[in-house]
């Protein structure tokens, strides 16, 4: 596989103002992603999340598009699935999103969606990649320049169709809702819809002032949605990420409940009312516990490459619905074309509506194996796998854990980290070869 120097796995990602988060960067890509979009249709929309760098990268991005001939409309502050969605609704030549995630402000990246809705395949990232290496930059003649419009009610179209998906089947009335909005793109979006639902809505972390994304909130962060959760006796918590396709979850008792369990939930629900054809999707990852629970109900499960993007790819090449990541990222292809955070909460709140059970009652019935995750700063552009320290513990770590457990260590593929996840039956031993691995790459 080629090895790809800006595309990690989800989009371009880095510091804002160091590249390739630059002006200058986004100027080419912008002109490139013309390229990539050959239509007729020639117009591309562009959203972006709500920090302080998000501006000045779009208005570079929009100059290279313009400059190419194709037109764009802008929908400003919107969650990332909005964009997935607006794609098809304006039958545009494609969608771009600026937005970091889950990343702290300082950092920033873009997706980009393709006319159908979803992600570049690697195909066409390793053909902006080729082209960014030997660009030269050119404008088409002024006559032949693009037009900017501002689509005004861009959130309101997204808004219904979220609502649309269940309005005919969910009322939320019997629900209290703490929502988590991580100072990110969800901040206006999410609380109207749970509140036009019904649901008695309290919301937390919605006051962004471009450098609080994801800061000490959101699906990276859920104490203060655990504690409030208890304190207000709210029936569930939802933790959306920096631009809402992530989602954590709280039940009543102060729980988190993370994609695998959600995934769980749906999976279950989907099976008993005829809805699931085939299985579902996850990682490598996944907890091994809810692998054998799938099973147990006769529910194929298969694991992707870590990313949501190679979930949806999976999950169209087996012809199957359903698929998650454990850090948030719930696929469900009935719904949407891409992990949408809303729309997953708005399935469980369906299904916990239906059974008429609580989230902890729902995702319980699976105990997971206990996991430990460590993120080690780290430079995405050094090895550490041939190194024979690096061997050497890995080598011990898995004699010390012994059966029915698994080692899982990667480099990120949206920040200078390298991942590591022990999954064992004693917490204690996991946590003990967690931190002696990251000790070594640290030393390296």
């Amino acid at each position: 596989m080629t090895l790809l120097k800006y595309f990690g796995t989800d989009g371009i990602r880095g510091i804002a103002g160091k590249s390739p988060m630059t002006p200058n960067f986004m100027i080419k890509l912008g002109q490139i992603i013309t390229e990539v979009f050959r239509s007729n249709k020639k117009k591309i929309i562009i959203g972006r999340d709500t920090r302080i760098s998000g501006s000045m990268l779009q208005y570079s991005l929009e100059f290279g598009i313009l400059s190419r001939g194709f037109s764009t409309l802008l929908v400003n502050c919107i969650p990332t699935p909005a964009i997935a969605y607006l794609v098809r609704f304006f039958n545009a030549s494609g969608g771009i999103v600026i937005s970091g995630s889950h990343n702290i402000f300082y950092d920033n990246g873009v997706k980009i969606f393709s006319e159908d809705g979803v992600k570049l395949s690697n195909k066409k990232e390793l053909f902006i990649e080729k082209k960014l290496k030997n660009f030269t930059y050119n404008c088409s003649y002024q006559e032949n320049f693009g037009f900017s419009q501002i689509i005004k009610d861009a959130s309101e179209k997204y808004i219904n169709f979220c609502k649309n998906i269940f309005s005919n089947n969910i009322n939320l009335s019997k629900f209290t809702i703490i929502i988590d909005c991580a100072n990110g793109s969800t901040y206006k979006i999410a609380p109207k819809i749970f509140q036009d639902l019904g649901g008695k809505v309290i919301i937390i972390s919605n006051y962004p002032n471009g450098i609080n994304i994801n800061k000490n909130s959101g699906s990276t962060n859920i104490n203060q949605l655990k504690k409030l959760v208890i304190l207000k006796k709210a029936d569930i918590g939802l933790a959306f990420d920096g631009d809402g396709d992530r989602v954590i979850m709280v039940d009543h008792l102060g729980n988190k409940i993370n994609g695998d369990q959600i995934i769980y939930v749906i999976a279950k629900y989907y099976l008993k009312n005829n809805q699931l054809y085939g299985g579902v999707v996850g990682t490598l990852m996944t907890n091994m516990n809810i692998v054998l629970a799938l099973k147990k109900l006769g529910i194929p499960f298969y694991a992707s490459k870590i990313g949501d993007r190679y979930i949806y790819q999976t999950l169209k090449k087996k012809k199957w619905l359903l698929g998650a990541e454990q850090s948030g990222h719930i696929i469900l292809l009935d719904k949407h074309s891409t992990g949408d955070g809303i729309i997953a909460s708005l399935q469980v709140l369906l299904i916990m509506i239906r059974n008429n059970k609580s989230l902890h009652c729902l995702s319980n019935q699976v105990k997971l194996l206990p996991q430990v995750l460590l993120n080690v700063i780290f430079d995405r552009n050094k090895d550490f796998e041939k190194d024979t320290k690096f061997q050497y513990v890995i080598n011990q770590s898995k004699k010390f854990l012994g059966l029915n457990s698994r080692l899982f260590i990667r480099k990120s593929g949206t920040e200078s980290y390298v991942r590591i996840m022990v999954e064992g039956e004693n917490y204690n031993r996991i946590k003990k070869v967690a931190r002696s691995i990251a000790d070594v790459i640290k030393s390296i």
